[in-house]
């Protein structure tokens, strides 16, 4: 599950905030873009199960819970800070949260989403404060299965947001079977593609994940991806941005001026450890990022 939970990590913070990692980019006025579910909206994971009567499915529904933060000085509202030689900046920030439960093919269940507003303080002396603050989040998880045949099971993951002014970001689904064997939707067999091609996911993609061959788990993520998608081992950590390069988000890291690091670093506490990460790589990290080409291996698969 390691291996599974990296990339359904890779996939909640998909995009959280993007190069130059700073509030000021243009591009990062607007966050959170993948399988955001708005109020009233939903998301929904169909796949085939092949189990017996009473197999029991894991279901794991994972997002991120927009935050505020913002500065004080002196009982005001300040867009920005600087204590002891270090800048603070009111922004966003995420929590994850998550909702896990078991059913089994016999009987359908229901798990409500239910997350109280909440604010929180931390002095940063000289009379200043960081406030976070957090909205109510109200909704829900269904899971149910219907039996298309002997050993052959649909099953359909819903979750909804009954929230008002309130979203679920990144949202996805991670199903475990522990006496089963899902099928593969992006390359179903040809016995069961008509079932597959009726299934009716809206807003996820199912693949099979964890270790290639291994049908016991699936990752229904906002953003499509292979069966058995991995991490680059040679990876230094995640930079949010999987459509990009490594090494030239790493270079183009480096070589940004003091104040743009300055930046950088009071942005978001995951861009601080992004920076302090790069900054820390050895030469022989930096150059297992070169040169690296799986697809010659691939193509020469039979």
């Amino acid at each position: 599950m390691d291996a599974v939970r990296r990339i359904a990590d890779a996939v909640l913070y998909e995009g959280y905030i993007l190069w130059p990692y700073r509030k000021s980019a243009l591009k990062n006025q607007q966050r959170f873009g993948f399988g955001t579910i708005d109020p009233g909206g939903f998301n929904q994971t169909d796949c085939l199960l092949e189990a017996g009567d009473d197999c029991r499915v894991e279901v794991t529904v994972r997002f991120l819970h927009l935050v505020e933060r913002q500065l004080w000085r002196e009982g005001r509202r300040v867009d920005e800070l600087e204590i002891a030689g270090e800048l603070h900046q009111s922004w966003e920030e995420a929590v994850e949260r998550e909702v896990r439960f078991e059913f089994d093919t016999c009987s359908p269940a229901r798990v409500p989403v239910d997350v109280e507003a909440g604010v929180t303080r931390e002095e940063l002396g000289g009379d200043c404060a960081v406030e976070r603050s957090w909205r109510a989040l109200r909704g829900s998880t269904e899971a149910s299965a219907a039996q298309l045949r002997p050993g052959l099971f649909r099953l359909r993951v819903r979750t909804e947001n009954a929230t008002p002014d309130g979203e679920f970001r990144s949202a996805h689904t991670v199903l475990v079977a522990r006496a089963g064997s899902f099928v593969s939707l992006t390359d179903p067999p040809s016995g069961l593609r008509a079932e597959a091609d009726r299934c009716e996911n809206v807003g996820l993609w199912p693949v099979l994940a964890g270790e290639e061959g291994d049908r016991s788990t699936l990752l229904a993520s906002p953003i499509i991806l292979p069966d058995y998608p991995q991490i680059a081992p040679e990876s230094p950590g995640d930079l949010f941005d999987a459509t990009e390069i490594d090494q030239m988000l790493v270079l183009n890291i480096l070589s940004l001026t003091d104040e743009e690091k300055r930046e950088m670093r009071s942005a978001d506490p995951r861009t601080r450890e992004i920076l302090e990460r790069t900054e820390s790589l050895s030469e022989d990290e930096l150059m297992q990022l070169h040169g690296t080409i799986r697809e010659f291996g691939l193509a020469r698969r039979p």
